[in-house]
């Protein structure tokens, strides 16, 4: 019943949760490969699965559908120098990113252009070494963004997108703590190296030497300690207790990517970090272990690499669409 003199306009709206970012990305990821007119039967029948699995799938997936017509209109919607790139069909990462930006979700436009416009930025495939004001170290990972921010009050390095190395330096003008921020909370460095990483389920934060403090956002969530060794992910509610970090945390600082008894589709997603466009793995051989050291400065020899260790091939639909199958016999 409509409450006396309110109108229709004025009536309250039920609210909708915003999609995951990690259920948009696979919506966009199908919808890519459906939109490319060289899907197989067997991934069309699969993105049909994906959608029927979930209500949230298939509301991901009618939400790419309609912002998709927009990419038209991109050149008025993207900052100067991104749209070109995103209409250019072979540009899928940049696609995917543009779709992901233009999905109305509550902050995605300003999460996108504070990425885009970030002070310092590395390229997919790339490592980028920056050396702070204070005289301490930073260390892009591929496809991150970081702002630099020092003050009189604190040192602060706020990290966008991807994953950083810090090396951190006395502060010779002064006592200012240095403090890592991401959308999760702050990490108070220790006179430290550490890692902090960036994803779809929180902040992970590698300890390399001495210590860090780990703070979430929340008020009442608990401050944790890490010592040199450990490894602690926390999201804006909770950090979870430190544990073992791995031995190959810190490989990629050397360009490499480091395995130990890894699943393939595990190993598949740590690589399409590395390499534009679209790394599938088809589920027969996901479950596939391998062990070894790859170097990442050319991800396709590595993909070759994985043809000589396991039963399987790697098919090319394009230099941006690969996709791991079951050797052929």
């Amino acid at each position: 019943m409509r409450a006396a003199g309110m109108s229709a306009s004025e009536l309250p709206v039920p609210s909708v949760p915003p999609l995951s970012r990690k259920v948009a990305r696979q919506a966009v990821e199908w919808f890519l490969i459906e939109q490319s007119g060289q899907a197989t039967p067997a991934e069309l029948a699969a993105s049909a699965r994906w959608r029927a699995r979930d209500a949230e799938h298939l509301r991901a997936w009618h939400k790419v559908r309609q912002v998709s017509g927009q990419l038209e209109h991109a050149s008025a919607l993207l900052p100067p120098g991104v749209a070109a790139p995103v209409l250019r069909r072979p540009q899928r990462r940049a696609a995917m990113q543009a779709l992901l930006a233009l999905m109305a979700l509550p902050g995605a436009w300003m999460l996108y252009r504070q990425e885009v416009l970030a002070d310092y930025r590395s390229a997919v495939g790339q490592r980028r070494e920056l050396s702070l004001p204070d005289g301490g170290r930073l260390l892009l990972n591929t496809d991150s963004a970081a702002d630099v921010d020092y003050t009189g009050h604190e040192r602060l390095l706020i990290l966008r997108r991807g994953e950083l190395l810090v090396e951190t330096r006395p502060d010779h003008a002064g006592k200012r703590p240095l403090i890592v921020a991401t959308p999760h909370g702050r990490i108070r460095a220790l006179g430290t190296r550490f890692i902090v990483r960036l994803d779809d389920a929180g902040s992970c934060v590698t300890v390399l030497e001495h210590a860090v403090q780990i703070a979430p956002r929340a008020s009442s969530a608990t401050v944790r300690r890490l010592e040199a060794g450990q490894q602690s992910r926390f999201d804006a509610d909770h950090a979870n207790l430190p544990v073992a970090a791995p031995p190959q945390a810190h490989a990629w600082t050397q360009g490499m990517l480091m395995a130990q008894d890894m699943r393939l589709d595990a190993f598949a997603a740590e690589l399409a970090r590395y390499r534009p466009g679209l790394l599938r793995v088809e589920p027969a051989v996901a479950s596939l272990r391998l062990s070894g050291a790859f170097r990442l400065d050319d991800t396709d020899i590595v993909l070759d690499n994985l043809t000589q260790m396991l039963p399987v091939d790697v098919l090319y639909r394009s230099r941006y669409w690969v996709t791991i199958a079951p050797h052929a016999k």
